[in-house]
């Protein structure tokens, strides 16, 4: 075999270098002289003619082939794959930019799915504190993932599996039980190949039967715990074809105190990504506006890319307005046209035009709801938010939010509530903040404003009545407090004897029976559902006679688990042990967040000016 120098010498004046994953050479010279070392060397399918300037150029190429190790990687599942790195600061929209990008590619008639990858050493997210990556976000399968997940099913209107997210933990785990049970055959086990090959596999696996994958690497370029991870990317990069890949590098624009828009962190972070190997093939733009042309041109020079494929996502009003500024750049068709996907796409004339349709709608109305939790940050409830604005879409209402503390209702808080047109207790962990979900369930019911309890708001709502309607002084969660002489909420039968606190609730998908003639059957027009859930206590068996007799209603059962509950008498009173928010989608709203908008909207809703934040 020839090497590059030996080329050279076989054929004067070529010039060889590397280009992400192949060797391109190029010479002067016709088409028709190339000698057989050349041929030898690339194969006669890898010769390709190009005509530029004043010169006919030949152009030659050959794909690398990466070393294979013993392990469970199959190199040949999925079709194209799009991976979408971060630079400068986390948190700058990767995951939206990427999703965004998605809801085209569905749009243009293609099966797109999603995969995200989180390098800290966790397992999963369900033993994290909200305030260190937000919500805890379920899949259908049980899986506790990070909140980007959600925003995946939400934009692209799938639903995914544990599969599509890539931990640390998961990763390393599975390579040290193959090594505990000599899968490797006394090979040294190492971060090359048998982490790589794990990642990969991962990658490949999750995008099987799709037409195009999206894969959000957490973090930013140059954290050490994402290096296994940007290395599997690069020998990836070897696997594939040019048409069949490419990487996508969302940076920070900053702008300077004089108004430059600045491209030097940018600059900086490619950098950083091609020290590793990896040469990005879109660089998107964060700004508070759009890229300016002479901004875009100077990041092409510098991080050797074209032009056109510098693009701009500056913010936004609204996350769901994003793929219609991806749109409005060009991003979806030079994807496309990159992967070799334009010819299949679907005509832009005739492509759905729903998601522009539904988000940009003229509202009509415009109320107010207290959501009373304990952990001050949006996206420790963010599907609530969202499943509140899927609520407004298919109400024409704009839905203020206000955050009532739970800790804080004597400073202030109360008075938001007091002033909220409908209240939503959302779940959570732990007794902190608990007497004050239960204060505002107690106003809610007493006042006859719309009411929605989620999990532990469920819970909660049952302590209420329990104390204050069916005289059980003292009643309360055994979770909260295990000397209670009411447990009206008690912990599962099944996990009495679990330890771990990981991957051990009733989690994921499960579904409930719904007796007709209720409030919730109205709520689904069905007699079952199928919701997700994360809980690790219930409605203690041994009160539910008690509670029914003084009034409360289960409408939802699944066998013998209370899973709804509801008020008669009242214009909205209603809960449920499951997550309806982790099944919102823009276009298809949970049913009960659509119930509890349409209920405020019936009965009245307090002059948004006379609210105050």
């Amino acid at each position: 075999m020839f090497s590059n120098e030996t080329l050279a010498e076989c054929v004067p004046g070529i010039v060889c270098y590397s280009r992400r994953r192949r060797l391109i050479c190029r010479f002067h010279k016709p088409i028709d002289t190339v000698g057989s070392p050349v041929k030898r060397w690339f194969g006669s399918h890898h010769i390709t003619h190009r005509v530029g300037g004043r010169n006919d150029l030949v152009e030659c190429s050959r794909t690398v082939s990466m070393p294979t190790e013993l392990t469970e990687y199959d190199p040949t599942l999925g079709n194209k794959f799009v991976f979408v790195t971060g630079g400068v600061m986390s948190g700058l929209g990767k995951g939206i930019t990427a999703a965004s990008t998605g809801r085209l590619l569905a749009n243009a008639g293609f099966d797109v799915t999603a995969v995200k990858i989180d390098p800290y050493l966790n397992v999963d997210a369900g033993t994290m504190n909200p305030y260190q990556h937000g919500e805890v976000y379920v899949l259908k399968d049980g899986g506790e993932v990070d909140l980007d997940l959600g925003n995946y099913e939400r934009f692209l209107d799938i639903d995914m599996t544990f599969d599509h997210n890539i931990t640390t933990g998961k990763t390393y785990r599975h390579v040290i039980e193959n090594e505990r049970a000599g899968d490797y055959l006394g090979k040294t086990v190492q971060i090359i190949p048998h982490i790589t090959d794990d990642i990969k596999r991962r990658i490949r696996e999750a995008a099987e039967g799709h037409d195009v994958c999206l894969i959000e690497v957490g973090g930013t370029v140059g954290d050490i715990e994402g290096m296994p991870y940007l290395e599997a990317l690069r020998q990836f990069a070897h696997e594939e074809d040019d048409e069949d890949i490419l990487f996508t590098h969302v940076t920070l624009v900053p702008y300077s105190k004089n108004g430059e828009q600045k491209t030097k962190p940018t600059q900086h972070s490619v950098k950083e990504l091609r020290s590793i190997g990896l040469q990005p093939d879109i660089l998107v733009g964060r700004c508070d506006d759009r890229l300016e042309e002479q901004t875009k041109e100077k990041i092409a020079l510098f991080c050797d890319v074209p032009v056109d494929a510098v693009f701009s996502n500056p913010d936004v009003e609204d996350i769901y307005h994003v793929p219609l500024m991806v749109e409005d750049e060009g991003l979806d068709e030079y994807v496309m046209s990159e992967l070799g996907l334009s010819d299949e796409a679907i005509p832009k004339e005739k492509r759905e035009n729903e998601w522009r349709e539904i988000v940009t709608q003229d509202t009509t109305e415009e109320i107010d709801v207290a959501l009373v939790g304990k952990y001050a940050l949006e996206d420790a409830y963010l599907s609530i938010h969202e499943s509140l604005k899927h609520a407004g879409f298919e109400t024409n209402t704009d839905i203020n939010v206000l955050w009532v503390d739970a800790d804080e209702m004597d400073d202030g808080h109360e008075e938001r509530i007091e002033r909220a047109d409908g209240i939503i207790v959302p779940g959570g962990f732990g007794a902190r903040g608990t007497e004050g979900k239960i204060d505002a369930v107690r106003y809610a019911r007493e006042n006859h404003v719309p009411f929605l309890g989620l999990c532990l708001g469920f819970q909660m709502a049952v302590v209420e009545f329990a104390r204050n309607i069916c005289g059980l002084e003292g009643a309360h969660s055994a979770e909260m407090e295990e000397g209670t002489p009411h447990p009206v909420i008690d912990i599962l039968p099944e996990q009495y004897e679990i330890d771990d606190m990981g991957g051990t609730m009733r989690l994921g998908a499960h579904e409930t029976e719904i007796d007709p003639g209720t409030v919730a059957h109205d709520v689904y027009d069905e007699t079952s559902c199928t919701e997700r859930h994360r809980h690790r206590y219930e409605v203690n068996p041994e009160y539910i006679d008690r509670l029914e007799a003084a009034g409360m209603v289960f409408s939802g059962r699944a066998e013998n688990r209370m899973e709804i509950l509801e008020l008669p008498d009242h214009p909205f009173f209603f809960g449920t042990q499951f997550h309806p928010e982790f099944r919102s989608r823009p276009g298809r709203a949970s049913p009960p967040f659509v119930r509890l908008v349409e209920t405020i909207l019936e009965t009245g809703s307090t002059d948004p000016e006379e609210v105050t934040a």
